[in-house]
């Protein structure tokens, strides 16, 4: 499939081999996320290398921390204000035997992932508007996920308590950021032990796509999460646990 070669050549880096198929289904997800972003404010990012970079290729990246093989029963992902849908459905392309739960507050962009899902022929693909904050005290889905994901833009101590309620003792969580995050990463330890979670590493990408400092902050759920957290929508970000 000519056109999404940085793509293709990103990916080989990371271990994958992304198929004729694969690419095209990314293809058709740039050009629906522009045609929508006229619309509907998904991403400030549009250039057709950009998006390949710097939306596809990063989510791409969660594979640096965490794997599933082709045989294994699909392991349940969840990604927490997913937006645009990134980075769960570059890994659904990617791995279409995971089971995605895409979690996203605005309805106007829940509509987007619908209609994206149809166009893609993704299966096993649960959209769901609602704040985390509420739907991680639902037991349908507290505690129910092998990997929890998210690159929302938000402190590492609010994340920790907004993505660990959702993940499954010995599961994981995997969190995008990038620049320098030390002290971040100091201020969470209070909301990372709390949670339940025991930090495993801060992984450093570095792929020649990426001249910025990029890095993965995994997280290894150890124990429950006590039934309080998370507190009630906007108090993870206003007075994070210290």
């Amino acid at each position: 499939m000519p056109g999404m070669e940085t793509l293709s050549s990103g990916a080989s880096r990371l271990g994958l081999q992304l198929s004729p198929e694969q690419l095209q289904q990314f293809d058709i997800y740039y050009h629906e996320l522009i045609d929508w972003n006229k619309r509907i404010n998904l991403t400030a990012i549009t250039g057709y290398e950009d998006v390949q970079i710097n939306h596809f290729l990063d989510s791409l990246t969660v594979v640096l921390a965490w794997q599933t093989t082709a045989g294994e029963p699909g392991p349940k992902v969840i990604d927490v204000g997913t937006g645009g849908g990134l980075p769960g459905i570059p890994l659904k392309i990617t791995f279409p035997q995971i089971r995605l739960v895409l979690l996203e507050a605005t309805a106007k962009k829940a509509t987007f992932l619908r209609h994206l899902q149809g166009r893609l022929r993704l299966e096993d693909v649960e959209i769901v508007v609602g704040r985390a904050e509420e739907l991680a005290h639902n037991v349908q889905y507290r505690e129910g996920f092998n990997l929890v994901l998210s690159r929302a833009v938000a402190s590492l101590p609010t994340l920790a308590e907004l993505t660990l309620p959702f993940c499954a003792i010995d599961g994981s969580v995997v969190l995008h950021k990038k620049g320098d995050i030390e002290e971040e990463l100091k201020k969470a330890s209070g909301a990372i032990d709390t949670c339940g979670g025991d930090l495993r590493e801060v992984r450093a990408v570095e792929l020649p796509e990426f001249p910025d400092l990029r890095q993965l902050v995994v997280i290894d759920k150890i124990s429950a999460t006590p039934e309080q957290y998370p507190r009630r929508p906007g108090i993870p970000k206003k007075k994070p646990i210290r």
